[in-house]
Order: structure tokens, then C-alpha cells, then sequence
């Protein structure tokens, strides 16, 4: 058995041509959809009390958009780093985690259709943007699909894991590993009943919107965990950094809505400062790794 401490003293080349590359079709989507996002959390983010307005159906609580538009546009980090990366290895951890939130989002837009701003009274604009999103929703887990099934058919294998995870930031991606993915589901399935967990009051359909992401929040940190290469992680490790630090944001600007006074919002926010503490130890062990890798790779 390889001892995990030695296997940064094998260094590889991103150059070797053994090793597959992320394919132009998954570098394309995965910067479209990074586009995407960051619009969509442009209206979230920065307009969350106006989404009668720009968003594709209305959000009572600003907090809740919010807290969307902070999944959205930490989704950019994750999303475009993803698609600078050379090597599929580096970049497969954005995929999953995009198509669980992808895919959820669609089943809970087409639950509550009937609240989406479709109806001929509204303006045409609103209902134009209401419209790119279902479309939007409904391809791209197909593509992603499609394009997963092309990407392993590339030739090459995985660079050897070289610089795994300090036992400490994977015991807490453990617990994210089981307790996002029970929460989200929980949220998604049952969002009368699990909405009584959550911080800050939910409706069906924003309880279904969060647990979505969530979920894919808890499928990123289990992935993370399989890789278990502080290298392959660095793009999601952004992604949680943002995430938490933009919900810290989002939290900021609406203390009132929290119930501060309630067990859950204690554990939101021990989470939220777990997630930005494990993002940024996984970029600094990322930058580490690749410094290390490059003084052992001997020059050309």
C-alpha cells in the first residue's frame, strides 16, 4: 500500500499527453453556464427585493433571494475556474454538483409552474426571462449529459493523486458529506415539514429552490472527499469560499428575518464559517501543492 505522505514525490507534467483533457464541448458549456449565473445572481443578489420584477417568479423574503443569488454567483467561481482547467481531473468535481442543482430546480419549477411569471398581464420582459430560464433548466442537464458520456470517451487516464486532504478538513467535509445532502433532500421532498428546520421562513416552493442547492452543496463536498487531492478540489474549494462569505453577505443585509433566538440558525451559521474556514484551507494546500509540484517537475 502507497503511503498518501509519499505520493507528492512523484510530480506530473500537465503536459503528459497520457492524461485526459477537459473537452471543448464541457469547456464551453461549463463557461456558458457560468454566464448564466452570474446573471441570474446579478438579479438575486443584487435586486432581491425586486424580483416581482426581474426574476422569474416573484420571492417574498429578500433574504431568500439572497441567499439564492449567493448560490448563484458563487457558482461562477466554481463554474469558470472549472473551464480554464487543462485536465478533466481538475475540473470533474464542477459537474455533478451543477447537474443535481440543475436537474432539482427543473422538477421544482414544473411542481409550481403556476408561480412562475407566465401570465400574459405581466410585463412581456419579465415573462421573456421566465421563459429562458425554464428553457435553460431543461437543457442543461441534457448537455451536461451528452457531453459527460463524450468527455469519457477521451483517451488518457488521471494523473496519480499527488497531495491528499489533511485528515482534519476531511472530517469536516464528512459532516457537510452527510448533513447537506440529508437537509436539501429533506427541504426538496418535504418543504412544509423541513421548513420548520431552516433559520428563516420558506414556502414550498423557495424551500424546494434551497434545498436544492443545498443538496448539490453536500454532493460537492462528498465528491471532494472522493478525490481527496487537494489539486482536483481547488475549483469547488472557491466555490465554498464564495458561498459562505456571500451568505455571510446575504445575512448582513437582513438580520431581522433570522430567528436568531432558534437552534437552526446557530447551526447555519457554524456551517456557513466551516465552509469559508475548509475553502480557504483547500486554495492555500491547492497553491502549496502546485508550488511544491512545480519545484519537483525538472525543466524542459
Amino acid at each position: 500500500m502507497t503511503d498518501p505522505d509519499m505520493r507528492a514525490e512523484t510530480p506530473v507534467s500537465q503536459e503528459d499527453g497520457r492524461f485526459r483533457v477537459l473537452s471543448r464541448g464541457m469547456r464551453i458549456l461549463l463557461t456558458i453556464a457560468g454566464g448564466l449565473v452570474f446573471l441570474a445572481g446579478l438579479q438575486l443578489f443584487v435586486f432581491p427585493e425586486r424580483t416581482g420584477e426581474f426574476f422569474a417568479w416573484t420571492i417574498d423574503v429578500p433574504l431568500t433571494a439572497a441567499f439564492l443569488g449567493a448560490g448563484y454567483w458563487a457558482s461562477v467561481a466554481l463554474e469558470w475556474l472549472a473551464a480554464r482547467e487543462r485536465l478533466w481531473a481538475n475540473a470533474r468535481i464542477a459537474v455533478p454538483s451543477v447537474f443535481v442543482f440543475t436537474s432539482l430546480t427543473l422538477v421544482a419549477t414544473l411542481i409550481h409552474l403556476d408561480l412562475f411569471h407566465l401570465d400574459s398581464s405581466i410585463d412581456l420582459s419579465t415573462r421573456l426571462a421566465t421563459w429562458a430560464w425554464i428553457a435553460i433548466y431543461a437543457s442543461v442537464p441534457v448537455f451536461l449529459v451528452v457531453l459527460f458520456v463524450k468527455q469519457m470517451r477521451l483517451p488518457g487516464d488521471d494523473p496519480p493523486s499527488a497531495f491528499a486532504m489533511p485528515r482534519a478538513m476531511a472530517l469536516v467535509l464528512s459532516v457537510h458529506a452527510i448533513l447537506l445532502p440529508a437537509m436539501g433532500a429533506y427541504l426538496f421532498v418535504a418543504p412544509d415539514s423541513a421548513m420548520s428546520l431552516w433559520p428563516w421562513s420558506l414556502t414550498p416552493l423557495t424551500g424546494r429552490a434551497v434545498g436544492a442547492w443545498v443538496l448539490s452543496l453536500g454532493v460537492a463536498a462528498a465528491h471532494a472527499l472522493w478525490e481527496n487531492d487537494l489539486r482536483r478540489v481547488r475549483v469547488a474549494a472557491a466555490g465554498y469560499t464564495a458561498i459562505g462569505i456571500l451568505q455571510a453577505i446575504a445575512l448582513a443585509r437582513f438580520p431581522d428575518t433570522v430567528e436568531w433566538g432558534e437552534a437552526q440558525a446557530i447551526v447555519y451559521v457554524v456551517v456557513l464559517a466551516s465552509m469559508v474556514a475548509v475553502g480557504l484551507w483547500a486554495l492555500w494546500g491547492a497553491r502549496s501543492s502546485a508550488a511544491m509540484e512545480r519545484k519537483k517537475t525538472p525543466e524542459n
